[in-house]
């Protein structure tokens, strides 16, 4: 794919320009990412046509005019942790000078802004854990390389700064970090993901148009599952809530297409092979929001979860798990524009659930036209602001600092 004013890192950096230099980094700057990767690649675009945005990356599937991209080299992709401390000292060396604001969508020591998009390691590794379960996990920490760079890094990523901001996404995650590390605290920012609101609500030629695009059948009930962590999202409880309904009902399953084989074996071992379409991951998500009459998002651990908001941009009822799992469910009203899931594991009370949204047409239609009224409070243009407000606070400090 060739990319727009592609450069190599490390070269000089151009002359300064009357409008903010700002570098953004993420290994993976692609649309089939992730939730993490299509909110770092939505700001791009909009801070795009008032900034000079550079974007480095190990890898670039994306074009978006007036970005410059900077492939970064990753010499050993395994061990994980390994490929993140060079990429962190690689994009470090980059972006040292030159710039007005650097952004990290990435765990890294350095950044002027720190985009926080999943659990902190330190809360993942200690929450809930006392006594001698505490300090097993100590022993676990303190002789592991891959654990001891992980912390090292997010630790430095989170010290305070002047002029340094914390970016969560949600208000569930802020209070993680609070708890985690308090210092940060008066550096973070909530900023949401958001959406490009489609410019019509589908109709049933539009749906008949995706359904055929995927290769999903028209008449039958379709139920939809986006994520590219296929356990963690909850997909083998919606496996055995869709062998518990009705058998015209399918799903369509967008992600990884690592996990399919797996996820294939599970559906087969439940009647289910000819009821789910894996469709692997899209480019445009947005044919398969179009084709289905039901998002269900039973994640067991979301700080936000864009698929969410996203589907409900493009007026589609979704069940998602409730505010203990899941950042977006802390601004949802359960059974008005969205319905919670208390136990995302329970699959009798979610195939209950499915059925009732399937069969009862007024139902479904209160809860979609809530969910596209709810979804346009929520549109990138107003968020980039809200970002641009803290690139503000960045180059006064850097001013400040002299």
């Amino acid at each position: 794919m060739s990319l727009p004013q592609t450069e190599t890192v490390g070269l000089t950096a151009a002359a300064a320009v009357p409008r903010w230099r700002v570098a953004v980094f993420n290994r993976t700057f692609s649309a089939t990412g992730g939730g993490a990767e299509r909110y770092s690649i939505a700001l791009v675009e909009e801070l795009a046509a008032r900034h000079e945005v550079h974007v480095f990356a190990q890898e670039i599937h994306h074009q978006w005019p007036g970005v410059t991209y900077h492939r970064v080299s990753a010499p050993l992709r395994k061990p994980r942790w390994v490929n993140q401390l060079w990429f962190a000292a690689a994009t470090w060396w980059a972006t040292r000078r030159g710039f007005d604001v650097v952004h990290s969508h990435e765990n890294s020591w350095h950044g002027d802004v720190q985009t926080v998009h999943v659990m902190p390691v330190l809360y993942s590794l200690f929450r809930g854990r006392s006594g001698w379960r505490r300090l097993l996990r100590h022993i676990k920490v303190w002789t592991s390389p891959r654990l001891l760079t992980y912390l090292g890094l997010e630790r430095a990523r989170y010290a305070p700064q002047q002029g340094r901001q914390v970016v969560v996404t949600s208000d569930h995650i802020r209070a993680v970090m609070a708890e985690s590390y308090p210092q940060c605290l008066p550096m973070l920012s909530v900023i949401t993901p958001g959406i490009h609101l489609p410019a019509s609500i589908p109709t049933a030629t539009t749906r008949a148009a995706a359904r055929t695009l995927l290769g999903l059948p028209q008449d039958s009930p379709c139920l939809l599952f986006v994520g590219n962590d296929y356990r963690k999202k909850g997909l083998p409880t919606l496996l055995q809530a869709l062998a518990r309904l009705a058998p015209e009902v399918v799903l369509a399953v967008v992600g990884n297409r690592a996990h399919i084989p797996e996820f294939e074996a599970e559906a087969g071992a439940l009647g289910l092979q000819d009821r789910v379409f894996f469709l692997g991951s899209l480019q445009d998500v947005a044919p398969a929001y179009e084709a289905a009459d039901c998002l269900v998002h039973p994640t067991l651990e979301d700080t936000f979860a864009m698929v969410v908001l996203e589907a409900m941009a493009h007026s589609l009822p979704v069940l998602v798990s409730g505010p203990r799992y899941c950042g977006i469910a802390g601004l949802l009203q359960s059974g008005i524009n969205a319905i919670l899931m208390d136990d995302p594991t329970d699959a009798a009370a979610m195939a209950q659930t499915l059925t009732q949204v399937l069969t009862d047409e007024g139902v479904r239609s209160a809860l979609a036209t809530n969910a596209r009224e709810f979804a346009t409070a929520y549109q990138w243009r107003e968020l980039a602001l809200q970002q641009e407000q803290l690139y503000h606070k960045v180059v006064l400090a850097r001013r400040k600092r002299g």
